[in-house]
């Protein structure tokens, strides 16, 4: 069974309204579509990511370097395609030894070898007759679901963050992740019991700070908000003190979430060691693909750190489903917010009573439709 082609597909897609977190704000929903054609036929198809910077490099890395690698191997040999990708030097050439720009090349890379390795998995699935999350395991045929939200908006007050809740529980979500982190603690905690107020004492509630707080300030957060049941806070330090920081957050008692900007195994690895982290929330399609993280997965279950994902339900709810010890796919509930995942796939996985359910056609089971393809075509994908 031999790979014939190759092809990436930048989409953007532009918003009708801002989005504020902790510490960006989001204007556009960019991601890349990556197919892996077979000689029999197969198309292995994924759409992933949310970059916008280095969008270009990352799909003329696909189209061009990694077409030339893998173009008559053999679909199977997934192990040997991921090590040629990694170990791939066309971008070294851009280097001026200066260690920013090896990190910015390095995050194209490992982004670039997980659109085409979650395609190549989509493909081993449809060609075997078997959905993915039982090539990886197959441990559950569903996964709680949470929705991602909370948003600081203009002209967004109490009632209209009442009733975003209560919308999140009438389409059988389990909970919300909810941003925090461009308040001060004090503000943001008021903001949490104002939630829990809302919502009850069952429905899940987690908090996104996005790397907008020091130590100090997460810490006095964490302590304000002890006894509203907050399942996790996440990425609650800056980028600059991701190891001890966390660890120091994680002593309030409150369980951290952390990983997301992680590229690869390794650096999960340090978070782990460190005893920063109750859950790694790295992200399949910035981390190097579904064999990646299926290997952050088992080295997470020895140490006891429970397995999140980053967005991207599409891909997450296989890998969850794949795995004892993971907690909840995550969705944008709002289609104003995330106009891909309801656009572009032809239909969704169905999602009830707190939980989403697996696909069960061959590969990842979520078609594309080509149309919405066409009508987001990002100016700087590459044509060949």
């Amino acid at each position: 069974m031999k790979i014939t082609n190759i092809e990436a597909i930048a989409l953007e897609r532009n918003l009708e309204r801002v989005f504020k977190g902790g510490t960006y704000e989001i204007t556009s929903r960019y991601t890349i579509v990556t197919e892996v054609h077979t000689e029999n036929g197969v198309i292995g198809q994924t759409f992933g990511g949310d970059e916008w910077r280095t969008q270009k490099e990352i799909v003329d890395l696909i189209n061009t370097t990694f077409r030339k690698l893998l173009v008559g191997e053999n679909l199977f040999d997934v192990e040997r395609h991921w090590d040629a990708m990694f170990r791939c030097t066309a971008l070294d050439s851009l280097n001026r030894s200066i260690h920013t720009l090896d990190l910015a090349n390095r995050a194209v890379l490992m982004q670039a070898i997980a659109g085409v390795d979650i395609a190549i998995w989509d493909a081993i699935g449809k060609t075997l007759g078997l959905p993915v999350y039982r090539l990886l395991g197959g441990y559950r045929d569903a996964v709680p679901i949470v929705g991602i939200g909370g948003y600081y908006q203009e002209g967004k007050g109490d009632k209209e963050f009442a009733e975003e809740l209560r919308g999140y529980a009438r389409a059988g979500l389990a909970g919300i992740k909810m941003k925090v982190g461009r308040l001060s603690p004090a503000e943001d905690a008021a903001r949490v019991r104002q939630a829990r107020e809302i919502v009850g004492e069952s429905f899940t509630i987690a908090c996104d700070a996005n790397q907008g707080w020091t130590v100090e300030q997460a810490i006095d957060f964490c302590k304000r908000v002890q006894g509203l049941r907050v399942r996790w806070v996440e990425e609650p330090v800056a980028w600059y003190d991701q190891l001890r920081g966390l660890a120091a957050v994680r002593a309030c008692g409150i369980p951290v979430s952390a990983g997301q900007g992680e590229i690869c195994r390794f650096g999960c690895r340090d978070l782990m060691l460190a005893g920063a982290v109750d859950i790694l929330n790295v992200d399949v399609t910035i981390a190097g693909g579904i064999t990646e993280w299926r290997r952050i997965a088992y080295m997470a279950g020895m140490m006891n750190v429970s397995m999140g994902h980053h967005e991207e339900p599409q891909i997450a709810i296989h890998l969850l489903a794949a795995v004892p010890h993971s907690l909840f796919v995550e969705i944008f509930p709002d289609p104003n917010r995330d106009p891909m995942w309801f656009e572009l796939p032809s239909a969704q996985p169905r999602i009830s009573a707190g939980l989403m359910y697996v696909p069960q056609e061959a590969g990842i089971g979520i078609p594309l439709r080509s149309g919405v393809i066409n009508r987001y075509r990002s100016a700087c994908a590459q044509v060949s």
